[in-house]
């Protein structure tokens, strides 16, 4: 029985592709050595798969920044913007695609949104209607000769056209993305032609298979891949789904044209059963029974009934075994924890073992000796149900003692905002988002206070200093509501993670955002509750700095959540509750020290939307109460301010709405404030501060420029509820990119302020 994976984690063991990225980007390496870099990486990547039991190995999944990204530049479909008529794109093209570019002739990144609900970001392919392609880069086939050199059964992995269409934003005006079809399908069948017998197979990601889609975009799916099929000749082709069950797609994707379709099993069980009674009799089917997106074992028992089940009516021929998904969603190597808690580590898998996994279950399934194994397994995951360390009746007795009043402020925002004037804030008050940039000063002593090279004295004695330079900067610039920096947090979730019970952290476990941003998301194992205050200290020693407002900084509890690996034995709303409890108390430990605004960030609450609308309002009732839980404790005369970013907001305005933060910021400058529709046609009641600086790109944005997104945002939102503010928080910048925009920022609210006046 064979088995394969959809992909496998880019950055490296040691995030070698992060580092020479930024070096790149930084111009000490050249273009050369990072394609050696990326060469050796994949091999490494193919090889380590191929010992853990992997037969078909993919390969198109590796990426410099992002697949999405790729197959734009793959395909020719390059914005105006970057000026490459008359010529062939090259990797700078490709960067500045991604990441924009300063200067005198410096142009906008490409919109950057949530790949599906993960918490990994893709760039938002930009199609117009007149939109004409070509095979661009044939980079993909350079790759495979690579893996084939090697000696590998190499499958090429690229998005499908319906997904990539679907996916991407129309560039000007208005219109259906999928009538560029009939444009498209020659330009792949170019590229599959090309790739047919240089690989065994080809895998089509489709992923909006498990969402909901109208009969037109069902229908589509048989004839394009008819077309695709017939340019592979005798190549296999592979349409993949995932993240979800199959739902009412399930039929088009049964009869799918093509040698197999891939399901998530773990997503979507319940497609099974339908699947074998109506699967086309020429297609195989590829089981995802092994979790691509969270850190713990499998239960193989399960994993093993669902493929015995398949092979019971389909034989073993016709079965392939796999991830649920791509695998760069998970660390890569469980064996680099050597820190890590030995009876929480024991019930752990990531990216390398999770490929042993599924060759285990194939093995299991096709009847060979493995029952050492399975028995290993099912006494793993006996001690980790049963463990006291997961279990905590405190925080159960807490949850259950809730009553309605813990959801609610005391007044409805009208009341509240009448309370909060004496704040004394200006029209068009401006701020930031929270963090300042992270130099290698601030991460180095916070890694020798870490591994205890720094002693407690020094390091808080350094982190004082780094925020005082921060108040000092902010005054300088002139924003009216400071905020202290971050300068002691790593990372937004994994710093409270550190500081709550039910949490455990791993050295490497790092899986990549976007581009070269990694994040290693804590794990959440057991119940959560938090010992005492962790912020109160940092903010109120900002705060003695300075006469102006500053902010306590928080993150949300959903974006705790969802940024983190969850705990899969209960469901994930309680958990959140739970989460929601433990900022709730800082919360009141903050107002109680004198602090009178407080953000509790959630740019993860529209990622957190389950993709299916018939479950999605459940998900945003039991997301709002938990946000409302963690601020509902505060007086009317403290301002509560929550930030979003990178994400649609028209289906979630309502819930927005119903979070009842006074304030809340977006991330809105890469669109260019079309985000602000959604705001317009709900008629959003509270304050919005849409972001007029795109943090992401290292280009400073002129005064002019934000003057005009500001009186865009005008045209939506009265003056006396608009704030001006950057897009997202500033840690990955450089102060010296920073400064500069800031200083503009303030420079274009002083110039609306007047034109208004």
């Amino acid at each position: 029985m064979l088995t394969h994976t959809l992909g496998y984690p880019r950055i490296g063991s040691n995030r070698e592709l992060k580092k020479k990225l930024e070096s790149y980007w930084r111009g000490e390496a050249g273009a050369d050595d990072l394609a050696l870099t990326a060469k050796k990486l994949r091999a490494q990547h193919w090889e380590d798969q191929k010992q853990a039991g992997v037969d078909i190995l993919p390969v198109g999944d590796f990426s410099y920044y992002d697949h999405m990204l790729d197959n734009s530049f793959r395909f020719g479909v390059i914005p105006e913007r970057y000026n490459i008529a008359g010529r062939s794109a090259v990797l700078d093209d490709y960067f500045r695609m991604a990441r924009g570019e300063a200067g005198e002739n410096g142009v906008a990144a490409m919109e950057m949104t949530k790949w599906f609900d993960t918490n990994y970001h893709y760039l938002v392919p930009e199609f117009s209607k007149d939109q004409e392609f070509i095979l661009a880069d044939e980079s993909l086939l350079q790759q495979l000769g690579e893996a084939v050199e090697l000696g590998h059964r190499a499958k090429a992995v690229l998005p499908g056209p319906l997904t990539f269409l679907l996916l991407g934003k129309c560039a000007n005006e208005e219109f259906d993305r999928l009538d560029l079809l009939e444009r498209l399908l020659p330009v792949y069948v170019e590229l599959i032609e090309k790739l047919s017998g240089k690989c065994t197979w080809i895998q089509f990601d489709e992923p909006v298979l498990a969402l909901d889609l109208d009969d037109k975009v069902r229908r589509l799916f048989a004839p394009v891949y008819r077309t695709l099929k017939e340019a592979a000749a005798d190549t296999k082709v592979m349409v993949a789904s995932y993240f979800g069950g199959l739902g009412e797609n399930l039929e088009a994707a049964a009869y799918l044209p093509v040698d197999a379709l891939h399901v998530d099993l773990v997503r979507g069980g319940t497609d099974l059963e339908q699947l074998l009674t109506k699967l086309d009799s020429r297609l195989m089917l590829s089981l995802g029974v092994v979790d691509g997106r969270n850190i713990w074992r499998a239960d193989l028992d399960s994993a093993v009934a669902s493929v015995k089940t398949a092979v019971t009516v389909l034989g073993d021929e016709r079965v392939l075994v796999a991830p649920s998904c791509s695998l760069l969603h998970v660390p890569f190597d469980l064996e680099l924890e050597t820190k890590l808690d030995s009876e929480i580590k024991s019930w752990m898998a990531f990216a390398r073992q999770k490929c042993a996994e599924i060759r285990l279950v194939a093995d299991a399934a096709s009847g060979r000796c493995v029952q050492e194994k399975l028995t290993r397994n099912r006494s793993i995951l006996k001690s980790r149900k049963n463990s006291i360390r997961v279990n905590n009746a405190q925080v159960l007795a807490r949850l259950a003692a809730l009553k309605d009043e813990d959801y609610k402020r005391d007044s409805l925002y009208p009341q509240r905002v009448e309370a909060q004037r004496e704040l004394g804030f200006p029209l068009l008050p401006t701020t930031t988002i929270g963090s300042f940039p992270q130099t290698p000063e601030v991460r180095s002593t916070r890694s020798g206070f870490k591994n205890g090279r720094i002693q407690k004295a020094d390091y808080e004695n350094f982190m004082r200093g780094y925020i005082e330079d921060c108040i000092r900067r902010q005054e300088e610039i002139g924003l009216d509501v400071l905020v202290h920096g971050e300068p002691e947090r790593n990372d937004m979730v994994e710093y409270f993670g550190e500081n709550f019970d039910g949490y455990c952290f791993t050295s490497n476990g790092w899986v990549q955002s976007y581009g070269s941003r990694c994040v290693k998301p804590p794990v959440i194992f057991g119940d959560v509750s938090r010992p005492g205050p962790i912020t109160v200290d940092w903010i109120n020693y900002a705060q003695s700095l300075s006469g102006r407002e500053v902010k306590g900084m928080l993150t949300g509890p959903v974006t705790i959540l969802c940024w983190s690996f969850v705990r899969d034995d209960q469901p994930r709303s309680e958990t959140c509750r739970q989460i929601a409890l433990a900022v709730r108390d800082e919360v009141a430990d903050l107002e109680q020290s004198g602090v009178r605004v407080i953000q509790i960030d959630e740019p993860a609450l529209r990622e957190g939307l389950p993709l299916r609308k018939s479950e999605q309002a459940e998900y945003l009732k039991w997301a709002c109460e938990c946000f409302r839980l963690s601020a509902s404790c505060v007086a009317d005369s403290t301002q509560i301010h929550t930030h979003m970013c990178y994400c649609e907001f028209d289906e979630i305005m309502d819930s927005i709405a119903a979070l009842d933060a006074d304030v809340i910021s977006i991330e809105a400058s890469r669109s260019r404030m079309e985000l602000l529709g959604s705001f317009r046609q709900f008629s959003y009641p509270n304050e919005v501060g849409p972001g007029v600086y795109d943090i992401h790109s290292p280009a400073i944005p002129a005064a002019d420029d934000m003057v005009r997104l500001l009186e865009k945002a005008l045209e939506v939102i009265p003056a006396q509820r608009l704030w001006v503010n950057p897009d997202c928080g500033l840690k990955t910048r450089k102060w010296d990119e920073v400064v500069p925009a800031l200083e503009n920022m303030v420079n274009a609210a002083e110039k609306v302020r007047r034109k208004i006046k």
